[in-house]
């Protein structure tokens, strides 16, 4: 049960996440505020080390740690240019995705794999993540498949879900070799140094744009640093691919703060979609 509360706590901030780095995007370039991301978490989380004390790492930490630094720095530019492209309506739910991909990665990855009811909870959760998307914005496409070929957005956030469904795996290895804190620390500071001459070379005024964005970038950070301090320890009682999938629920809250915040259209049709989810949702929580 401590997992799944843990989880759903994990949605919550996650969508916070989702609106304030959408938020931000409208005034500064998609590599900056991720750089932003990673470093504030990094530095948010920091000093929780003083509380938990360092771990004793195993060999395996340094391990985990370069591929999902790496693949982390693909996935946050590619999740900025998503919600720069497209509404958090369009592209957010593409993320549910994970779960599905996950299926095939998690038992090659951590030798883990659903029940048959939490299966079915997975399943039932991507069901209910295309009932999103059963019009465009537009109101004239069926699906995501349609929408991503209609919304940039929305295919650079598949991207994002596939590459999640390996690092998610990965955060599991090294928060084993570690510990929760310890592993959130260096892995978004790695991020950060990473995404550092990334900025320098992509972005057209770097780390000028910082002035005057300090209150939308640092509220990414916090909700972040929130965000992985809970999945790191929801994945320590729970399955990999379970966690995920009711992280996935921020989705349904990330719907509503698009049409609350950004006014964006179709609530109707993606709360049942959303409602659906719900059901799956359910159904891991009794697996």
């Amino acid at each position: 049960m401590i997992g799944f509360i843990l989880s759903l706590l994990t949605a919550l901030s996650e969508s916070f996440k989702d609106v304030f780095s959408k938020k931000s995007i409208y005034h500064v370039d998609e590599y900056v505020v991720a750089w932003a991301l990673h470093l504030f978490t990094g530095l948010f989380l920091a000093p929780l080390l003083l509380f938990h004390g360092l771990p004793d790492v195993e060999n395996n930490w340094l391990r985990a740690l370069v591929p999902s630094s790496i693949l982390n720095v693909a996935a946050t530019v590619c999740f900025m240019k998503a919600i720069k492209l497209s509404d958090l309506s369009v592209t957010v739910p593409m993320i549910t995705f994970t779960p599905l991909f996950m299926l095939v990665t998690s038992p090659l990855l951590v030798n883990e794999f659903p029940s048959p009811l939490g299966l079915v909870g997975v399943i039932v959760i991507v069901v209910g993540s295309y009932l999103l998307h059963t019009r465009s914005p537009e109101g004239k496409s069926p699906g995501p498949l349609k929408a991503l070929s209609i919304a940039k957005g929305a295919r650079w956030m598949l991207g994002v879900s596939f590459i999640w469904s390996f690092t998610a795996n990965i955060d599991k290895i090294g928060v084993q070799a570690s510990s929760p804190v310890f592993w959130s620390v260096t892995l978004h500071l790695a991020v950060g140094i990473l995404l550092f001459p990334v900025v320098l070379y992509f972005s057209r005024h770097h780390f000028r744009q910082l002035q005057g964005t300090w209150k939308t970038l640092v509220p990414v950070g916090i909700f972040m640093a929130l965000t992985m301090i809970l999945q790191m320890t929801a994945i320590q009682h729970y399955l990999v691919a379970y966690v995920i999938a009711i992280k996935r629920l921020s989705i349904l809250l990330s719907v509503l703060w698009g049409y609350l915040i950004f006014k964006e259209e179709n609530i109707q049709q993606r709360l049942l979609g959303a409602s659906i989810m719900v059901v799956g949702v359910f159904l891991i929580s009794l697996s």
